[in-house]
């Protein structure tokens, strides 16, 4: 093999998104999961800061996969025109070379949708179901599609601040995927009857949005928008509410979320509740699951998801001859 045969590709994320499947996505994380992960294969995240000036990486070498790497976003918030990018740097198992940068923007929304997804294929009961959603944004709209390849949604109900977006929301949903979709006025409204909750949108003053005396019981919750000590998203009863917790990191859940460290504030006891996604792939609570009626998935986000969903992305658009070989070579150090 020549030199130039290690040359690496660049994946944009319009190739992301014309390659990307949401059912492939879904099992693909749903089979990462299922094995046992080593802590050393996806360890936590790290930030690098220095003034107003942040980097974040997130790395991880899935067990099985053919790629590894990581996960790198920054920004300098004094910057002229700040804003953050996102890079994944995958490298091949089979020739120890840098094989491909991937942007990273819209396979963050997706790892992370299709892994919320994931999750809630094991947790929400079968059937169809209404979804209530509580916010308008990218992390919504991806959620709302992602959970539409699971489970068959007989209507989705959508809460945001502005009316504006809500409607344009929900007549979206209407457009792409064919199911019935309102706005309403209010989170309670959104939650009402729902049989599934998703919580995707922070509330301003980082006051919780989701509240545990509004869900039906056996709703299942996914709860996504509070991923540092600093953010809020739902009520510390949602969690005292929640029969099992699901989590994808389970101790940066547990002990870096604002939602959880409320609710170990307040006194409620969570952690015999609460396991990890492999515990939940696996099987290894299915009988807990059994009991459970209440059933909350809550995310921050990992590396493994990103590698995972990256590397599915790039096979694909190498094989659809979307990836954009990079006039470079690396100097390998042997």
């Amino acid at each position: 093999m020549t030199a130039t045969s290690f040359a690496p590709v660049f994946v944009s994320s319009d190739t992301a998104k014309a390659v990307f499947d949401w059912t492939d996505a879904i099992r693909a994380l749903q089979s990462a999961y299922a094995r046992p992960v080593p802590p050393k294969s996806a360890p936590p995240r790290t930030v690098a800061a220095a003034g107003k000036t942040w980097l974040r990486t997130l790395p991880a070498v899935p067990v099985g996969g053919r790629y590894y790497g990581a996960k790198i976003m920054g920004m300098a918030m004094d910057a002229a025109a700040p804003g953050v990018e996102y890079v994944i740097v995958l490298f091949d198992r089979e020739t120890s070379r840098i094989a491909a940068f991937v942007d990273g923007n819209l396979v963050t929304g997706y790892r992370t949708a299709a892994t919320s997804a994931a999750a809630l294929d094991r947790l929400a009961p079968r059937g169809a179901a209404r979804l209530a959603v509580l916010g308008s944004g990218l992390e919504a709209t991806m959620h709302t599609r992602a959970i539409a390849s699971v489970r068959d949604l007989s209507e989705v109900v959508v809460f945001s601040p502005t009316p504006e977006r809500r409607a344009a929301f929900a007549q979206a949903v209407t457009r792409d995927l064919g199911v019935p979709a309102r706005g309403v006025a209010s989170a309670q409204e959104a939650v009402d009857g729902a049989g599934i909750v998703l919580a995707a949108a922070r509330a301003r003053g980082e006051q919780p949005i989701l509240f545990g005396d509004w869900l039906e019981p056996g709703a299942t919750v996914a709860s996504i928008g509070s991923t540092i000590p600093e953010q809020r998203e739902i009520d510390v009863s949602v969690v005292a509410r929640s029969d099992i917790i699901v989590c994808d990191t389970l101790e940066e859940v547990l002990g870096e979320t604002g939602d959880m460290l409320a609710a170990h504030e307040a006194g409620i006891a969570f952690r015999d509740k609460s396991f990890s996604l492999t515990d939940l792939m696996s099987g290894a609570i299915d009988e807990r699951l059994k009991d459970a009626r209440t059933r909350m998935y809550k995310s921050v986000g990992g590396g493994l998801q990103d590698i995972v969903v990256a590397e599915l992305i790039l096979d694909k658009a190498i094989a659809a001859g979307l990836a954009t070989p990079l006039p470079i070579e690396f100097e390998t150090k042997r």
